[in-house]
Formats: C-alpha cells, sequence, structure tokens
C-alpha cells in the first residue's frame, strides 16, 4: 500500500525518521530558501526546523540515536561559492553548535548507532571521501583512500560497517566496509547511477535508488548485494529512502504527482 504524505509539490531530499518513528526530517527549498523541515508521521504540521536564511542554506539532516540531537550541514555562502561545514542543534532546532568546521565541503552527517561517532564526507584531501569523528566533532579518522568519490554513507544498524556509493569502478556503485574502513566490498554491479543505500533496521538488507532501468526507481537487495528487487517501478523519480525504524515502512520522495513529495510504501520483507 502507498500513502501520500505531503501536497505541496516543493522540492525535497534526504528524508530521516526520528528514532521514535513519530516525525519526519528532510531538506526542502520553499520560496527560494533551502531549510530543514519536519511533519509528523501523517505528514501533517509541516514546519521548518531552523529559521529558512537565503544566505545560510541548511540541508541533510540527521538524528542522533536519542532523537535528542540533529547533525546537518550549514552552507555559509561566500561570493559565488560556499562554505558547508557540519553542524549540531538540539531536536527543537535550537542550540545550534558548529561540530565539523569547515576545511572544504564537509556533507553527509550519519550518526553511527550508539551516538558515540559519525560519518562524513569531505573534499578536504581531494575528491570526495568518508570519514568519522567522535561525537564532540574530534579524533577525525579517513575511512576510504580512492581516486574516485566516495559518498552517502550509511550505518549499519549494528554499527559494525558502512554502506555508501563509491565511482571508484567508473560509474557509481554500493559497497560496503567496516567501520574502520577495511573489507571493501561491491555489493551492485551495472552500467549507471547507484546511490543512497539505506540499511533495513534488521541489517539483513539495503535499500538504494538506481537508474538502471532509465529513471531513478527504489531498489532492494540483501545485506550482501544478491536478492534485487525494483520496489516502485514507476516512470516517476523516487528517491530519498528512509526505513522507518520498524522496519515495515519506506518513506522516499516521488514526483509522481507532478511535485516532489513524501509518499510511504508499506512492506512485508
Amino acid at each position: 500500500m502507498l500513502i501520500r504524505l505531503t501536497r505541496d509539490g516543493s522540492f525535497k531530499q534526504h528524508l530521516q525518521w526520528s528514532p521514535d518513528g513519530k516525525r519526519l526530517l528532510f531538506t526542502r527549498l520553499f520560496k527560494g530558501k533551502m531549510g530543514l523541515w519536519t511533519c509528523d508521521a501523517s505528514g501533517n504540521h509541516l514546519q521548518p526546523l531552523l529559521d529558512p536564511d537565503p544566505r545560510t542554506p541548511h540541508f541533510d539532516g540527521h538524528f542522533s540515536p536519542d532523537g535528542k540531537k540533529i547533525a546537518f550541514v550549514l552552507d555559509i555562502l561566500h561570493g559565488t561559492d560556499g562554505k558547508l561545514q557540519i553542524n549540531t542543534c538540539k531536536s527543537d532546532g535550537t542550540d545550534s553548535k558548529v561540530l565539523i568546521p569547515n576545511k572544504a565541503f564537509e556533507e553527509s552527517p550519519r550518526w553511527r548507532p550508539d551516538g558515540k561517532r559519525l560519518a562524513f564526507v569531505s573534499t578536504r584531501d581531494g575528491n570526495q571521501e568518508i570519514y568519522s569523528a567522535d561525537a564532540s566533532g574530534g579524533d577525525v579518522r579517513r575511512l576510504t583512500n580512492d581516486n574516485g568519490p566516495d559518498n552517502n554513507p550509511a550505518w549499519s544498524p549494528d554499527g559494525t560497517r558502512l554502506a555508501f556509493a563509491s565511482g571508484r569502478s567508473g560509474h557509481f556503485e554500493i559497497y560496503t566496509m567496516k567501520a574502520d574502513g577495511s573489507e571493501v566490498r561491491r555489493l551492485t554491479r551495472s552500467t549507471t547511477i547507484n546511490s543512497w543505500p539505506v540499511w533495513h533496521p534488521s541489517g539483513k538488507q539495503l535499500v538504494f535508488c538506481s537508474r538502471r532501468t532509465g529513471n531513478y526507481d527504489l531498489w532492494l537487495m540483501d545485506s550482501e548485494g544478491g536478492n534485487l528487487r525494483n520496489l516502485t517501478d514507476h516512470e516517476a523519480q523516487e528517491t530519498a529512502p528512509a526505513w522507518h525504524p520498524e522496519g515495515k515502512r519506506l518513506a522516499f520522495v516521488s514526483d509522481r504527482d507532478g511535485g516532489h513529495d513524501i509518499y510511504v510504501m508499506e512492506l512485508k520483507i
């Protein structure tokens, strides 16, 4: 069963459920301003998390495992460029603080399930690579080291592995690695873009976006890359998958009704 949660049609990306499954956090472009927004699990009470400011767009938020904090990307515009850094705030949007200062493009913060570290993407050493830091922003460790860009990190539920997208094969595929960057495994093999992997709460499967049928659909596979299944199989663009904490519902963004809205699919896994 498919349920449409929002009907405003404004551009949305980077969905994530709150740990209690009662809220959705996402990036929204509204009246020319990009910012973090939330709504409840029914799609109601759509509201900004932080005050949208065209001079400092903020996006790609991620709840801490206890639901008390959100890590997000803050873009301090500078001329025609931006200085991306990673901030945190309380779950109500207050008390914004710098976590990872700008050194290059600092993006995609993702809390480890125990809340003690987070993964993020940075271009500080050239191209996009994946790093981790402790919860205070210190002890930064580089996890990937490849000429191809590595991005879209996602922690396994037990915190022992990271799934990610990489262009190291010549086009983007889904990989996993251990939390220290070792034991890299390639899961997908195609000739198109595969991105945004997200682990099922059981840790047994991953959902990801792929253009292998000509447009972005959501695909499911097991954690070793087998048993591929197209979940959306629609001519529209389906992106930004996010598993509900209970593992029976998958939220995503689709333009199937003209705009960019949030939908929820109930699944039997």
